[in-house]
């Protein structure tokens, strides 16, 4: 399970989506979430599916992997559609047996809960998938560079996310091994009920957190022996420069989103 979690990860590749300039993906995901949370019908999600199908298709990266982000989380949406089925009780009823009632607004109500989040980490993962957490830390900084001028550490927070980011794939391969040397030593972290289940865990949370710090901890001993002082002075290997196809994905994007708001003001 633990390596199904691709959170973090970036995947190399020749596609459009991947030339294009990350802080015009970064406006394009904020915009692409308002389309999927604006409207509340399924017209709506499908238009979110359609715009959600072409980004996947233009990466050139396999479905599978996007399969994989969202599989570690599906038990949590399969929990959530459960108590939508049972909690709302409003529509035509389905099914009843005693206290339980399944009705129509239970199930489109789960239904629609389940279709938003999958296409909101199906999006975002375009983000990080195309986008190498060292362009991204300085898209992000160059939008909030306004910022500075209100003294906000705007570098700080960039990399601070940059950092998040790129240490989620090494935390879940620490995670694994440690997994792994627990099992070698005997250790039956998968047997028993809830309780035993959760104390199971102890043996694996105190080995990461360790880990953890000690990392980082090694980070920071790194950056003070590069003398690393923030963004003051700093330079870019790397300028962004925004071209044509960068307009027309951030055009199309907002025509999409113009389309979510027109659909959903004519169901109303």
């Amino acid at each position: 399970m633990l390596k199904d979690i691709t959170l973090g990860q970036y995947f190399p590749a020749d596609s459009p989506i991947h030339r294009l300039d990350p802080r015009y993906k970064l406006l394009m995901i904020i915009i692409y979430m308002v389309m999927l949370f604006s409207g509340d019908s399924m017209i709506c999600l499908g238009i979110g599916f359609v715009y959600t199908f072409i980004a996947v298709a233009m990466t050139k990266i396999s479905l599978k992997v996007y399969l994989k982000s969202i599989k570690p989380i599906f038990p949590f949406l399969l929990f959530t559609a459960v108590l939508n089925l049972l909690f709302i009780r409003d529509g035509d009823i389905y099914f009843q047996w005693k206290i339980i009632k399944i009705t129509s607004e239970g199930v489109n109500t789960s239904l629609f809960m389940i279709i938003r989040i999958v296409l909101l980490l199906a999006g975002t993962s375009v983000l990080t998938y195309t986008t190498s957490p060292i362009v991204l830390t300085d898209a992000i900084e160059r939008l909030l560079n306004p910022l500075k001028k209100l003294r906000f550490p705007v570098h700080e927070l960039a990399m601070m996310m940059s950092i998040a980011l790129r240490f989620i794939p090494t935390l879940i391969e620490e995670t694994d091994k440690i997994i792994s040397a627990q099992k070698a030593r005997g250790a039956e972290l998968d047997s028993g009920n809830i309780v035993k289940r959760a104390k199971n865990l102890i043996p694996i949370l105190i080995p990461l957190l360790i880990s953890s710090f000690r990392r980082a901890e090694e980070l920071a001993t790194a950056m003070e022996c590069r003398c690393y002082n923030g963004g003051e002075g700093r330079t870019r290997l790397r300028q962004m420069k925004s071209g044509i196809a960068d307009y027309i994905a951030l055009s199309v994007t907002v025509l999409f989103l113009l389309l979510t708001f027109f659909a959903d003001k004519i169901l109303k």
